[in-house]
Order: structure tokens, then sequence, then C-alpha cells
């Protein structure tokens, strides 16, 4: 089912791949770039975890509302978390009481403000960041998953593609541990 409650996209896609795996069938080639920014921003080199990253990209993909992005990274964050789903579902209830460092929900409430629109984004919000101890770097890179996130999200729900409401349907993928570019290469293999 998609967002629109229909089981069908707005666009024949070529494959019966959920969300923007399908996406990525229907156009390789803006499949490998987008891949590639997923895998610097969410697997590359950072003083960030793995996990918190891919907790930003799932709490901007829960305030848009998008299914998908939202069940894909929730796994993959809760697989990455030492407190794992319970821990991304206090998140998205309430982060204000949700048990992450100070510094994590400085960068969440910066990554809310990107979802809002890149404007929002005040110096109080990057002072209150750097005051719990972020550098620029996971400044920047917080409000580069949001934007990006943002992006995927839309593209996701603005063609309505279709997503499975069963979080245990994205456990196993979100396993993997090779990277975005890796797993899009492996799931090319298989295909082929």
């Amino acid at each position: 089912m998609n967002h629109a409650g229909k089981s069908h996209p707005h666009i024949a896609l070529n494959s019966g791949e959920p969300g923007i795996r399908g996406l990525f069938r229907f156009r390789p080639e803006a499949a490998l770039p987008l891949n590639q920014l997923s895998e610097v921003l969410l697997c590359g080199d950072s003083t960030l975890p793995r996990g918190e990253r891919e907790l930003i990209a799932t709490y901007v993909s829960a305030l848009n509302r998008c299914r998908f992005c939202y069940y894909t990274h929730a796994a993959f964050a809760a697989t990455r978390l030492p407190d794992g789903a319970a821990l991304v579902d206090q998140v998205r209830a309430d982060l204000g009481a949700a048990p992450v460092s100070a510094k994590l929900r400085a960068l969440l409430v910066i990554a809310a403000a990107v979802q809002e629109s890149g404007q929002r984004v005040t110096e109080l919000h990057v002072a209150a960041a750097r005051a719990e101890g972020a550098t620029d770097l996971e400044i920047h890179d917080t409000v580069l998953i949001a934007a990006a996130f943002c992006m995927y999200n839309r593209y996701v729900d603005g063609l309505a593609t279709v997503a499975a409401d069963e979080p245990a349907h994205y456990a196993e993928r979100a396993k993997m541990t090779g990277g975005y570019v890796a797993v899009w290469a492996d799931a090319l293999g298989r295909a082929a």
C-alpha cells in the first residue's frame, strides 16, 4: 500500500520492489549517485556513530510521514543502537523525553528545523549543539542528512511507491553491513 491507500505507484515501474528500491530500478543511472550520497552520510567516516546518523534519517522520515523511509531507516538504526527499536520509538514519540545524549538531541532538533525549512535553522540551534559538544562537521552532516532525507522522502511519496507496513519486513535488510552502494550492487547482481 502507498500513502494514498493504493496498491500501485503513480507511474509504471519495471519492478515490484517497494519504495526507493523500485524507483532505483526504474532509473538506475540516478540510483548510484543517490546511494553514494547515502553511503557518505550514513556509513562513511564520522565522529557520529552510524546508528545515530540512521536515527537522524529516521526522525526526518517520521516527521515527513514517509512510511518506506521511516521503516527502512528505523530498522537500520535499531540494529545499530544499543537500545534498538525501543529508542527509535521513543525518539519518534517524544524527542524531549527520549533517553539520548544532549548532543544527539540538539542535532535532532536541527534536523527537525531543516525538515520544516532550511531557513528554520538558527544560530541558537547551532550554538546549542556546539554547547553539547557537536563539531562543525557533525552539524554540517546533520543538516545534509536531514536535507537529503527530505528529498528521498519526497521522491518516494511523490511517486506514491508502495511500502510494507510491517516493520519486520525491513529488519533482515537492515542487518546488511556492506553499506548502501554494496547492497545496491548486490541487488543488481541478483537481478541479472
